[in-house]
């Protein structure tokens, strides 16, 4: 698995003993009224489950889905992946931060970092997004690295049990 260095973290493949910094910085329920694939309250047992996934996915010829972790000064602050991997043409991505790191840059550069990866080494033509409307800052993030809007899903989403309006982003090679 690939590690992707910047000067304020680095993007590496989740491995065992990141339970417990990964379950401290998801566990909040602003991050889980944002995403669809995060549950609430987010348990050791279930960030267990997710790390044990994530190294089996990336021991895969091809995985359908490679999730790095944000890593600094060895905890899992966040993190950024690709998703439903077509390979050679294209895959969604997707991302949360922990809170404490909100408004620094972070979330922006990693994004940059995973889309250079997803076009230059995996070879994508396109990567897209869909993030709830009323998600503001995931679509800044989106938008300062050159992602277009493609428009609004209409009740795309059910989320506890309430339809969510959706914005397409994508990013063409």
């Amino acid at each position: 698995m690939v590690v992707i260095k910047s000067k304020k973290f680095i993007l590496r493949p989740y491995k065992k003993g990141d339970e417990k910094s990964l379950q401290k910085n998801i566990n909040d329920k602003d991050i889980y009224k944002y995403t669809l694939r995060i549950p609430y309250p987010y348990t050791i047992k279930v960030a267990k489950k997710w790390i044990t996934y994530c190294i089996n996915e990336s021991k895969k010829k091809t995985p359908k889905e490679i999730a790095f972790a944000i890593d600094i000064n060895g905890d899992v602050v966040g993190a950024v992946g690709l998703h439903n991997i077509e390979k050679n043409h294209k895959a969604e991505i997707g991302y949360w931060m922990g809170k404490k790191h909100w408004n620094r840059g972070i979330m922006t550069k990693a994004v940059k970092l995973v889309t250079n990866f997803g076009f230059n080494k995996l070879k994508l033509r396109r990567i897209y997004a869909n993030v709830f409307s009323l998600n503001r800052a995931s679509a800044k993030v989106l938008e300062k690295n050159g992602y277009k809007l493609e428009g609004k899903m209409k009740d795309y989403h059910v989320k506890d049990r309430k339809l969510i309006d959706a914005l397409l982003y994508s990013k063409l090679k």
